[in-house]
């Protein structure tokens, strides 16, 4: 995670086809991500972004991802996002 200049930047292991949408720890230096849609046609990032919004409390508009769109390693690009926000959002 590395916040700068009111962008929050996150590396995340995206685990696509799972029970359920979930935050399920971490990867390696990545942040977990588990999420029940599948890894076609782009279900699976449109779940991302869903996600990402509801926890940081933002527009999904604000969410992009940056690199890795067709890999489950990806770096999410979140904007407007306060360390406050993001510390609160990530220890819950």
């Amino acid at each position: 995670m590395r916040l700068s200049g009111g962008e929050l930047h996150l590396r995340v292991f995206v685990q696509p086809g799972a029970k359920k949408d979930e935050i399920s720890g971490t990867h390696g230096n990545e942040l977990k991500i588990k999420l029940a849609a599948p890894p076609v046609e782009g279900r699976a990032n449109k779940r991302l972004v869903e996600l990402l919004a509801r926890l940081f409390k933002t527009k999904k508009s604000a969410i992009t991802i940056k690199h890795g769109a067709a890999s489950r390693k990806k770096l999410v690009k979140l904007e407007g996002v306060s360390a406050e926000a993001a510390i609160a959002a990530l220890t819950c």
